[in-house]
């Protein structure tokens, strides 16, 4: 039977994957980022996961507004790297575990979540731009990655109860599959940040200090919360933290957290958290 092995929350902005291509691992001002996700790279080195289940969305560079699903789960056996205006990363494309993905599919609909279905679609920043700092690319990826796309641009979004509720069925459909696999799950997204508007280039260190608290101990009150309260909290665009939450629920709630870094360097506070 495939078992979750553990939980991986990460901020997800494109400039980690530009900074990381270009070999800024030394750089004073990307070092504490890159140190924060080095114990979390030494976990997956060590357990050895099979596969990633990523809950990112996409940038508007693969899903459109004319047509943007609430979730749409990838079911191929891979994804290339999507071209976001400066050609593809050098990477290589992801591998996808089309069995698990279709099993995923099919648990979820059976428990009243409407999915869209999607493959053979290149996939943007929200996953791989962590990805490159959590596994090694070269010469190949060591495992396979599950996408599951989440609507937090056009609204309306998902509520973070449903996101929870997704993880918690989620952890039952990954559970059910027969096939002996290690699963770890990742959720994307934030920390505090506006783009747009007014408060462009807003930032809350002491929200997203007590959300990461409250990630591990209380995720339930997390999803009792409005978007309009993780708007008005977090920022615009740091509403994308409710993709944590579909991570979190996928956990055994007694998880405990046992690595988290916070670095505030730019317009997006960067984070990455680990629970097993």
């Amino acid at each position: 039977m495939a078992t979750i092995i553990g939980g991986i929350g990460t901020s997800h902005v494109p400039t980690i994957g530009l900074a990381f291509d270009k070999g800024k691992q030394a750089d004073p001002d990307w070092q504490p980022l890159f140190a924060g996700y080095e114990p979390v790279a030494r976990w997956l080195a060590e357990k050895k996961p099979d596969v990633l289940f990523f809950c990112f969305n996409d940038h508007a560079t693969t899903f459109l507004f004319d047509h943007y699903p609430t979730f749409a789960l990838g079911v191929s056996d891979a994804y290339r790297i999507a071209d976001e205006g400066l050609g593809p990363r050098a990477i290589p494309p992801l591998k996808g575990h089309a069995g698990l993905s279709r099993h995923i599919a099919r648990s979820l609909v059976e428990a009243e979540f409407d999915l869209s279905i999607f493959q053979d679609l290149p996939l943007d920043h929200g996953l791989h731009s962590p990805l490159t700092m959590l596994w090694p690319s070269a010469p190949d990826w060591p495992g396979q990655v599950i996408p599951l796309v989440v609507n937090v641009l056009q609204h309306p979004l998902p509520t973070p109860k449903r996101c929870f509720k997704l993880g918690v069925q989620l952890r039952k459909a990954i559970l059910s599959y027969p096939e002996d696999l290690k699963v770890a799950v990742v959720g994307t997204g934030g920390l505090s940040h506006q783009l747009i508007g007014e408060r462009a280039g807003f930032n809350n260190e002491q929200w997203d200090l007590e959300f990461l608290d409250l990630i591990e101990r209380d995720p339930e009150r997390l999803a009792s919360m409005r978007i309009d309260d993780f708007v008005r909290l977090g920022g615009n665009e740091g509403a994308e933290v409710i993709m944590w939450l579909i991570m979190r629920g996928a956990l055994a709630p007694w998880a405990k957290k046992i690595h988290q870094s916070y670095y505030l360097p730019m317009t997006t506070a960067m984070a990455v958290a680990l629970f097993e």
